[in-house]
């Protein structure tokens, strides 16, 4: 069976991100046979920040750790993702990126695809990780999702457009293929 790591890429309490993120499960839950979806909420891992001797290139799988060995343990049983990213200050979120750079082998040859949600949908957020996952080989779908504030929540609450979810359910399945592939 392949799985398909959902990954919520923001630890702020309360966030859109988690939203999205549970939406989107939702959604991708028995989707297909032989295709298995799992929610990786980024804060309740909480990774420390990345100040080890050892480079995760050279770490083998096997960090000190505990926090990032269990992050490392969940990425590597995922055969592809989902990244769920706010936008912030016209880049990644700092704790994502953080999470993403302590890890290495878990990440090399396994299909990606974006998730943006904010006001501008994370857009840039989005451009800026495709030459990141780049250099672990990671095959990006060029389609992606942008969610905005304006449009896909009402009254503070998560309503994606009809055209949206089309979208959503035509990337889940590419995805599925490419983690297939």
């Amino acid at each position: 069976m392949s799985r398909i790591g959902i990954i919520i890429g923001t630890t702020r309490d309360n966030s859109a991100g988690k939203v999205v993120g549970e939406w989107l499960n939702d959604v991708a839950q028995g989707r297909q046979d032989g295709v298995e979806y799992t929610l990786l909420d980024l804060k309740e891992f909480d990774i420390p920040v990345l100040t080890t001797e050892v480079v995760p290139a050279a770490a083998n799988k096997q960090y000190e750790d505990e926090k990032v060995q269990a992050w490392s343990d969940a990425v590597d049983a995922c055969d592809g993702f989902i990244f769920i990213t706010p936008e912030y200050n016209r880049s990644v979120p700092g704790p994502f990126k953080n999470a993403f750079d302590c890890l290495a082998a878990e990440w090399a040859g396994k299909p990606v695809a974006f998730v943006g949600y904010g006001p501008s949908g994370a857009v840039r957020a989005i451009e800026a990780w495709r030459p990141i996952v780049v250099n672990f080989s990671m095959p990006q779908l060029r389609n992606q999702i942008e969610f905005f504030l304006a449009t896909d929540w009402a009254e503070g609450e998560f309503h994606p457009v009809d055209f949206k979810v089309e979208r959503t359910t035509s990337l889940l399945a590419e995805l599925e293929d490419a983690v297939s592939a």
